[in-house]
């Protein structure tokens, strides 16, 4: 019998109660060269991971699917998947662990994070040379600690995951991939246009000249989402900003929002994310303003 992955925050660290950061930067030989260059098949149950590999070479292990580490490029790793690492003694760059809820993406992008990949970046390109300058950014500001960090390394990465999914979408083949990307990206344009008035997924699907069936399976090829939970999200994800970055009352934004019922928003907000509105607002904050005291 097949022993479960450990799981871990950090390699080698075993996860505690919670974790004490939402993003961790290091080189990949600073913590690779104490295992011999060998990181053991693990996961990470709410972290995301980004590998950049500037130099050597090494190979990835996607649960059982190897794939070959060539500089410069980066390996992407969704939270809660089996993977490993082998490196050469003469490998460098750096990895970034993140917290997968703090990742934001939707359309190409929430496509591209939501499987393991690893995509080579040519420095000659546009898009390639920006993800490697961006990256070495993301780290020196990771490490230099001055004001305003934790707002530019978010772009930094939302830039980098963004930007790498465009490469990758390249060399995807021609065909039902590249439909999907399409109808995704007409999708996303039409949501953030109608959210407020809580249209349902068959207007949407309408709006693309699709069947509601045929837009459930294409939303749910590229998010792993229903269509009816992927226009919800936008409605959550609208709630939480003004929330945390506005002083209107919850029973306000829900009016905002198309909820003509402000203790049935409440609900809805309950049985998306565990918290009220009141609780997420008073967390978040507390928590930004931490992040802003580092």
């Amino acid at each position: 019998m097949k022993r479960p992955a450990p799981t871990y925050d950090l390699y080698g660290e075993r996860a505690g109660n919670g974790p004490d950061f939402w993003l961790h930067c290091e080189t990949i030989p600073s913590r690779s060269s104490l295992h011999r260059y060998e990181i053991g098949l693990h996961r990470h149950e709410s972290f995301f991971q980004i590998l950049y590999i500037s130099a050597g070479s090494g190979d990835a292990l996607f649960e059982d699917r190897r794939l070959t580490l060539t500089p410069p490029a980066i390996a992407t790793v969704p939270p809660a998947l089996e993977h490993g690492f082998r490196f050469s003694r003469d490998v460098d760059g750096y990895v970034f662990t993140l917290l997968a809820s703090h990742l934001r993406l939707a359309g190409e992008a929430g496509r591209f994070v939501s499987e393991p990949r690893v995509t080579p970046l040519d420095p000659g390109d546009a898009d390639g040379a920006f993800v490697l300058s961006t990256l070495g950014r993301l780290a020196a500001e990771w490490t230099t600690r001055r004001s305003g960090r934790t707002d530019l390394m978010q772009a930094y990465l939302v830039s980098v995951l963004t930007l790498s999914a465009r490469l990758w979408s390249r060399d995807e083949t021609a065909g039902d991939a590249g439909e999907t990307a399409r109808r995704m990206e007409h999708l996303n344009g039409l949501i953030q246009q109608h959210f407020r008035g809580q249209k349902p997924a068959g207007f949407y699907a309408g709006e693309l000249g699709i069947s509601p069936t045929h837009l459930n399976r294409i939303v749910k090829a590229a998010t792993g989402l229903t269509a009816h939970a992927y226009i919800g999200r936008k409605l959550i994800d609208e709630a939480k900003r003004e929330l945390v970055f506005t002083e209107a009352p919850a029973q306000e934004i829900s009016l905002g929002l198309g909820f003509a019922d402000p203790a049935y928003f409440s609900r809805y907000f309950l049985r998306q994310t565990g918290e009220t509105p009141r609780a997420w607002r008073l967390r978040e904050r507390e928590r930004l303003s931490a992040q802003s005291s580092e």
